[in-house]
């Protein structure tokens, strides 16, 4: 299975799917970008990106919250900021965030993105369209465009022991204590599904209701549990 951000978000290399500012790596595993200690990954890029913006934001309702104490919020003109948010920099946020959401630090959340009324993310990247709409957690995690969460799905980003995540059914190790999931352009997850710590979906995969994922699966599996 090739775990390489051209297998997974194909998008971001054609016509129109570009994200301003973020580069993917080429040759290492996708999940490269969740190291907190890696020059090249999320938070190295989105703390750089938010230096040449700095802190920017108006016009949102007087009940949303924002806490600049570890680094900058940039919310872009023309993105949907609902009552009662929270936002913790460092934040770069160009979609919509619903009633009661909680931004965590090194979120970014691009165009027609959507974080959904009480949902929680945290160090994760929401690309172009992808949706956690309803009561999702999203920790450590990055979603293609398509992708839609159902209410109550939560991608699980710790062991319970505190060990690094290896995604067995590859035979690698992550490399990462905190590893949620990688979910390809397309993916679809049921309402109430659990995935485990370093879960990897492949390009349109279909994760019924109700359902507990671990590893990793090639393109089109239809996970029923």
């Amino acid at each position: 299975m090739e775990v390489t951000s051209a297998a997974f978000f194909p998008s971001l290399s054609g016509s129109g799917g570009s994200v301003t500012g973020l580069q993917m790596p080429e040759e290492e595993p996708v999940w490269t970008m969740l190291d907190k200690a890696n020059p090249n990954g999320l938070a190295a890029q989105l703390e750089f990106l938010l230096q040449g913006l700095g802190s920017y934001r108006r016009g949102l309702h007087p009940s949303v919250t924002i806490d600049e104490s570890k680094g900058v919020v940039h919310i872009v003109d023309g993105s949907l900021i609902g009552p009662s948010v929270h936002i913790e920099g460092p934040a770069y946020i160009a979609g919509e965030v619903r009633h009661g959401a909680l931004v965590r630090s090194h979120s970014w959340i691009c165009r027609n993105a959507v974080v959904g009324h009480a949902s929680e993310i945290k160090h994760s990247l929401l690309l172009p369209g992808a949706k956690a709409p309803h009561f999702n957690y999203v920790g450590d995690s990055i979603l293609g465009r398509g992708v839609n969460l159902g209410a109550g799905c939560k991608l699980s980003n710790l062991r319970n022991d505190g060990r690094d995540i290896r995604i067995h059914n590859l035979g690698m190790d992550s490399g990462l204590r905190k590893f949620g999931a990688i979910l390809a352009e397309g993916v679809q997850i049921g309402c109430n599904a659990v995935c485990n710590p370093g879960v990897v979906l492949g390009l349109d995969c279909n994760v019924w209701p109700n359902v507990t994922v671990s590893g990793a699966h090639p393109r089109d599996s239809v996970l029923r549990g």
